[in-house]
């Protein structure tokens, strides 16, 4: 489905990805871990379009999608929920919701979709009526990722869904996004601080670090490593 090669991203004259190559097959959960400043979310700018590349190509479902405009890309069906939601917080959630089936063939199923997602996030129906901006923090998080949805997406980019969320809310958020792969058959690339819950989660997983993708592997096998576990948890 996605196909990444050689890609380098620059920031300014410096490069923020060296060189990164992966791959997502359809219907996969893959994680992207890796430290701060690894890189992570320039790689997911470049992917979805926010970003161009200095070089590298980008394919998704056989289409050759380097350097489009984020708008093309999603309309081909990969949708990215940034890091820090980016919601518009003036405007009600089922405002919100609405404004993400902007394209002709999510409009046409809008009350479909907005049902999918009430049904995935009871408590967005909860609180429809009510202003994006006065969502608690985990609220939020699922407003981001249910607007999202509404693009009905082939691929769903999720950088750092759980930043900011106790880590009781960041475990149930994962297990909800793993619902959407296994029930929904919905093919996810996700970054995210709770790495060893991730990696228990997904399919398969890249290692970044220094803006280079520096290993992949079957997530399970990650996460019996013994360097991957003292690095991300201290075990």
């Amino acid at each position: 489905m996605l196909e990444v090669n050689g890609l380098t991203v620059y920031y300014g004259p410096l490069p923020a990805v060296r060189e990164a190559s992966l791959k997502v097959e359809a219907g996969q959960l893959v994680g992207l871990i890796g430290p701060n400043g690894a890189g992570k979310t320039t790689l997911l700018k470049a992917v979805s379009g926010l970003l161009k590349p200095a070089a590298g190509r980008v394919r998704f479902d056989g289409t050759d999608i380097t350097g489009w405009p984020a708008e093309r890309v999603c309309e081909l069906g990969v949708v990215h929920v940034p890091e820090g939601r980016k919601l518009f917080p003036r405007l009600t959630v089922l405002d919100n919701l609405r404004l993400g089936a902007y394209l002709p063939r999510a409009r046409a199923e809008l009350g479909r979709t907005l049902q999918e997602v009430f049904e995935l996030f009871p408590r967005l129906y909860e609180r429809r009526g009510q202003l994006a901006g006065t969502l608690s923090g985990g609220e939020q998080q699922m407003l981001a990722i249910g607007r999202g949805l509404m693009a009905r997406p082939k691929l769903l980019i999720l950088d750092e869904p759980t930043l900011g969320l106790s880590p009781r809310l960041a475990y149930e958020l994962l297990e909800l996004v793993k619902r959407l792969n296994t029930e929904r058959r919905l093919t996810l690339l996700v970054v995210s601080q709770e790495v060893m819950h991730l990696l228990r989660l997904a399919d398969f997983a890249f290692i970044m670090e220094t803006g280079r993708i520096t290993a992949g592997a079957p997530a399970a096998k990650l996460v019996s490593d013994p360097k991957v576990r003292q690095v991300y948890v201290g075990l």
